[in-house]
């Protein structure tokens, strides 16, 4: 039976929340934040907590350009990345992430901040760790102010460690995305996930046990395919604004399509995907099917090889695919009734 995806709350069925994570209870802690913080904004910032970057306007005279800033992390990758000693691609899947994340507001990133904390400092290992920040840095033009780095015996396992990190950018008022413009028949492009991402490994190290990282999968091995570095996807979304009108933007992370999309559209539409027009990542395929997840579960969990999206006119459709070697046209804009998702997603047994 075919099924069409809407976004919904919390299901304690739901196999990501078995594993550890609950997608319901992060969407509940945002509200609490909005709510606990409504009574006071600075006279700068531009808008609320809980979207993928913050806006703050210049205090100068210099009123057309806003400040983008951005913090993350990198999940539970860091434990695959720890067991296989293999440290630099979570400091790349670091900055990437960032930058994707002010990327959706149209900003040119300007400068990084790490915060890497351990239980006992390795030198070798925390050099590894920023090596990968500054190799990200160097490929995304980012400069690479500083940061810290914290020894704290007793909060972290042996050979255990976290990362986090702070992004600031730069865009001009005129150039914001604009969510009001997206209309019923604007197309969605879509490009690429290369893997898991950022996402989704407390549920693959639930299902894909350490024992099984060094055997063959998708012609590397699992803990290869686990620790693909999270691309960046900043030079792919400057080419496709070099020949068409990109009017609002999504960076595929945690609550998948589902819970992104719905960021970039406003009231009265909705994107309707069509998930024959791409390709599934193996190492997410087996992660959907090995927790045997339904087809709603598959896109509120996981990304389900897309990366990023684009709303651009449908006129400008064919050039942004042009431009983008991989991307695809995975969808529509479509008028929203009363009642219905923000969101449908429909299987390749539907098209």
């Amino acid at each position: 039976m075919n099924e069409e995806l809407q976004v919904r709350g919390r299901s304690d069925d739901d196999a990501y929340a078995r594993a550890g994570v609950d997608i319901g209870a992060g969407n509940a802690a945002v509200a609490l934040y909005r709510m606990r913080t409504a009574g006071w904004r600075h006279a700068n910032q531009l808008d609320a907590l809980g979207g993928f970057a913050g806006l703050f306007a210049y205090p100068s005279p210099d009123a057309e350009n806003v400040l983008v800033g951005s913090a993350d992390g990198v999940g539970t990758k860091i434990l695959v990345a720890a067991a296989l000693r293999r440290y630099d691609s979570v400091g790349q899947d670091l900055v990437n992430h960032c930058v994707n994340d002010i990327l959706v507001t149209n900003a040119t990133p300007l400068f990084f901040l790490d915060y890497l904390a351990v239980g006992s400092l390795d030198p070798e290992m925390a050099g590894s760790v920023v090596a990968g920040v500054h190799e990200a840095c160097r490929r995304n033009n980012v400069a690479l102010l500083g940061g810290e780095t914290a020894e704290m015996p007793g909060l972290y396992a042996p050979g255990h460690f976290d990362l986090a990190g702070t992004i600031v950018g730069t865009v001009r008022r005129a150039e914001l995305p604009h969510v009001e413009s997206v209309d019923p028949g604007d197309a969605i492009v879509g490009l690429p996930s290369n893997g898991l991402q950022t996402n989704g490994y407390s549920l693959a190290r639930s299902l894909i046990a350490e024992s099984e990282w060094a055997h063959p999968f998708d012609g590397a091995t699992f803990g290869e395919r686990l620790l693909a570095i999270h691309p960046s996807f900043l030079e792919p979304v400057r080419a496709v604004q070099r020949v068409a009108r990109v009017k609002a933007m999504a960076h595929i992370t945690g609550g998948g399509l589902l819970e992104n999309v719905p960021r970039t559209l406003r009231e009265g539409v909705k994107a309707v995907f069509d998930a024959s027009a791409w390709s599934v990542p193996a190492i997410v395929a087996e992660v959907a099917a090995r927790a045997q997840l339904t087809h709603q579960e598959r896109y509120r969990t996981l990304n389900m090889g897309i990366g990023f999206t684009l709303i651009v006119p449908a006129q400008d459709a064919a050039a942004a695919l042009a431009a983008v070697p991989g991307a695809v046209l995975a969808g529509r804009v479509e008028v929203r009734e009363a009642g219905e998702p923000a969101v449908v997603v429909r299987p390749p047994s539907a098209a």
